[in-house]
């Protein structure tokens, strides 16, 4: 197409999961509980970490982080979504759509990176626990945050400024309830090549790597639990990663599971409910993962819930 018919788009518009008034409706119930279920979950679990000196360790350190990426993660999409669905609008500006873009990759990518952190404290825990304390240093725990804050921004950044080249001839309705930088992409009506192979690349980069690490510490922590002679001590072993083990498979489970229906199936709608699985249900979850299987954070929960009462 010649670059004089390409105009530029101010406008897009989120189609949404439904068209239908009483679905909207019952979808605006759903997910505004969902979301408030998610904020009031992680928001605990900071105020139990920050409160009880017990939890002052680099694993609830970590896991504090990880809450506040989950908040940020979910709120990047959700309440644009009830808005939506409340207001029965489908508009987002074009800055407000690079906006979504970059928060969604930041949020994500940083929720990445802590739990590819948080597999390496558990690494350390049980293959050197004599060292742990010498190892596992609150600069060290503090300066993997900020390397993943700063890798999650280059992310994110890189995402944004892909979207940002793209050119669309008309108005772009997309069969979403988000911004997602490969809708964006199929629907652009310039040479889209050059975006589809650098989005590619970025994931296998900011994906690939943190889910290596996590199956290479995985690997590790298995090989030493398996070595120790008493069924007891596997048994400790296991149940100090079992939690972070069942968000991973949670956040990665859903992610994958996104990408295959993506793969197998051409409807954008089923591709946007099956998104919804890591962008509101996952981060809903976690608090309840971390708090339900573990003894130290449900007694700090308690002591939380006792003071407000």
């Amino acid at each position: 197409m010649e670059a004089q018919n390409l105009t530029r788009v101010w406008e897009f518009l989120l189609l949404g999961l439904s068209e239908d008034r009483e679905t909207q409706l019952f979808l605006l119930g759903l997910f505004l509980s969902m979301y408030l279920v998610t904020l009031l979950g992680n928001l605990l679990i900071i105020l139990a970490v920050t409160s009880d000196s017990h939890l002052h360790t680099p694993m609830y350190f970590f896991l504090c982080n990880l809450s506040l990426a989950d908040i940020g993660f979910t709120s990047t999409t959700i309440p644009k979504m009830l808005v939506n669905l409340q207001t029965h609008s489908k508009s987002i500006t074009y800055d407000g759509c690079l906006t979504q873009v970059s928060c969604f990759y930041f949020f994500g990518c940083l929720d990445n990176l802590l739990l590819t952190a948080m597999a390496y404290d558990r690494l350390v825990a049980i293959c050197y626990p004599l060292n742990y304390v010498v190892i596992m240093k609150a600069r060290l725990c503090g300066l993997l945050v900020l390397a993943s804050l700063l890798m999650s921004l280059l992310d994110s950044q890189l995402h944004c400024w892909v979207v940002s080249q793209l050119a669309f001839c008309t108005l772009v309705a997309i069969p979403h309830f988000f911004c997602e930088p490969p809708q964006l992409i199929r629907l652009a009506c310039s040479d889209t090549s050059t975006s589809r192979m650098l989005i590619y690349t970025i994931g296998v980069i900011f994906g690939g790597v943190p889910v290596s690490a996590i199956l290479y510490s995985y690997t590790r922590i298995v090989s030493s639990v398996l070595r120790i002679p008493s069924t007891g001590g596997r048994q400790k072993a296991f149940s100090t990663c079992g939690s972070h083990l069942s968000v991973v498979c949670l956040f990665y489970g859903t992610g994958l599971g996104v990408y295959l229906s993506t793969a197998v199936s051409s409807s954008p709608k089923k591709g946007a409910v099956t998104s919804l699985m890591y962008t509101a249900v996952a981060p809903m979850l976690n608090p309840f993962i971390y708090s339900l299987r573990n003894r130290d954070m449900k007694t700090a929960l308690w002591k939380v819930l006792r003071r407000s009462i």
